[in-house]
């Protein structure tokens, strides 16, 4: 019989994860974010009658669910871009993550008078990182400005460090039998210092392990091994797991282009992807399952104040988010009509629609979810603040995600696509790059080798003439134009030429010149065929 438990629990498991993949196809196809059906998905699954409790490790929790998600982000990040809206999102990293935490922690002690000022300060932490997935997910297909997207991605990705700092320091103070801000200070400033060397250290280290390793599972799996060892190294060290990750990451991202090869670099990213949408999908769907047995084992009438101070803290990370980007867009619009708006590059201005829409976007999600899991068991007033956190999770992705996409087409706004504008610019560049790299002596390999780039990155004039035999030297002629293709593309991110979005579009067509066939890629146009 046991075994027979063990054997309706999995299939239970595999149910509850195809009615996830269900509900994000299903968001995908009526064009909302498919975390607004997961966090309702995870809600109603809750209360199915024999649907399995799972349970996790509570310091187990954030590296699971965190450490993966924050690489994968901090990874794609473009330090250039991050840059250009620098004071736009030390706004939203500090100033609102430090308001919101704040104004919840008060909104929660004055409705529930005997919470401990630590677990309150905790609460707030724990709903202050707005997740730019569901955001991003409503704009992309609107085309908005590049430099909404840039704000809010690089908010979603800084934000969890300042929020999780914060939430590391209550539940310290929480749990521990003394508390002084003032002992804590130096420690707080070494978790941050440390976090900055550590960071890139430790992506060092791994680069140069995975460098060496040409079997593709092997990599994959010390990628992961990689990403969960630098989190918990961290946590021991007393650092910030959510800071060291980031500057791995982003570190990573500068050291791997050349270090890593293509057929590498193709199924990772695959595996990635996959990853992290299955992550999402358990997070969600996981903290559902929490909600039942919670609220069967309270009091009716706690329940209800529980709900109370739930949709408090809702309305709150709401307003306060809306109140502070609002006053900061005004003083921004104040600034550039005053001196002048001088961009670096070309970039939508600050204007009242886009403050609205930054505004609007503060959508919470897997942080919120995983911070209040990983609350230690006994930790004060532990299930007002996982049902008050699923409840901002769930509030904001209904109320803001779905109505998102109209307020974006109610504003129209329109900037351009400097993304299209780079890769355009930087395609020009690297085939000219790959085309000097050639031999200067006429050859039919060189002829090839010019034909397979003209056809595959289409920004040069084909010669029109037929592809025969590569004859001699054919790959090593290759592979030394996708060197310099290689080179270029690097040194115009490097030189802050392109961002990071541009830089990996074109890294990806390059690795699929790598590893597929350039004999059959040449001769496509001749025989119907098509690159992959």
């Amino acid at each position: 019989m046991p075994s027979y438990s063990r054997h309706g629990e999995l299939e239970q498991v595999l149910v509850i994860f195809v009615v996830a993949i269900c509900l994000a196809a299903a968001a995908r196809r009526i064009g909302a974010p498919y975390p607004v059906f997961l966090a309702i998905g995870g809600a109603l699954l809750g209360f199915v009658p024999g649907v399995p409790a799972l349970s996790l490790p509570p310091d187990l929790v954030l590296a699971l669910f965190v450490a993966p998600v924050l690489l994968d982000a901090a990874f794609d990040a473009s330090l250039r871009d991050l840059r250009d809206n620098w004071a736009p999102l030390v706004g939203l990293v500090v100033f609102a993550v430090g308001l919101t935490t704040a104004a919840v922690a008060l909104v929660a002690h004055s409705l529930v008078p005997g919470l401990p000022w630590a677990a309150a300060i905790a609460l707030g932490a724990i709903v202050a990182p707005p997740d730019a997935v569901a955001a991003t997910a409503v704009l992309r297909a609107l085309h908005p400005p590049q430099r909404i997207l840039t704000i809010l991605e690089g908010e979603s990705l800084l934000n969890d460090a300042s929020a999780l700092l914060i939430y590391r320091v209550a539940v310290g103070a929480a749990t521990a039998s003394g508390f002084s801000a003032l002992s804590l200070a130096p420690t707080f400033l070494l978790a941050v210092v440390g976090s900055l060397v550590a960071g890139p250290v430790l992506a060092w280290l791994v680069q140069r392990l995975l460098e060496r390793v040409e079997h593709v599972p092997t990599s994959i799996i010390l990628q992961f091994l990689g990403t969960f060892t630098v989190w918990v190294v961290a946590e021991r060290a007393g650092l910030s797991g959510v800071l060291t990750t980031v500057c791995f990451a982003m570190t990573l991202a500068r050291l791997g282009p050349l270090g890593i090869p293509a057929r590498i670099r193709i199924p990772t990213n695959a595996v990635w992807a996959t990853v992290i949408f299955a992550l999402n999908i358990f997070a969600f769907i996981f903290i559902g399952l929490q909600i039942r047995p919670m609220l069967a084992s309270l009091p009716a009438p706690v329940v209800q104040r529980y709900l109370v101070v739930a949709a408090a803290v809702l309305l709150t990370v709401i307003v306060v988010r809306i109140a502070w980007h609002m006053s900061f867009n005004a003083a921004l619009r104040w600034r550039d009509q005053r001196f002048g708006f001088r961009p670096p590059r070309p970039m939508l201005r600050p204007t009242v629609g886009s403050g609205l829409v930054i505004s609007w976007s503060g959508m919470r999600g897997i942080v919120t979810l995983a911070a209040a899991l990983a609350l230690p068991a006994g930790f004060p007033a532990r299930d007002l603040i996982v049902l008050s956190a699923f409840s901002v999770v769930l509030g904001t992705l209904v109320i803001q995600g779905l109505t998102l996409k109209i307020l974006m087409r109610a504003l129209n706004l329109r900037g351009g696509d400097p993304v299209a504008d780079e890769t355009r610019l930087a395609r020009e560049r690297i085939v000219a790059a790959a085309f000097a790299a050639l031999p200067q002596e006429a050859s039919q390999a060189a002829e090839l080798v010019r034909h397979d780039f003209t056809l595959r990155l289409g920004r040069a004039v084909a010669s029109g003439d037929a592809v025969g035999e590569p004859g001699s030297g054919f790959e090593a002629i290759h592979r030394v134009a996708l060197q310099a293709a290689r080179r270029s593309l690097l040194a115009m991110r490097d030189n802050a030429d392109i961002g990071d979005d541009a830089f990996h579009a074109l890294e990806n067509d390059l690795d699929w010149m790598e590893v597929s066939d350039p004999l059959r890629s040449a001769n496509a146009d001749e025989t119907g065929g098509r690159a992959p």
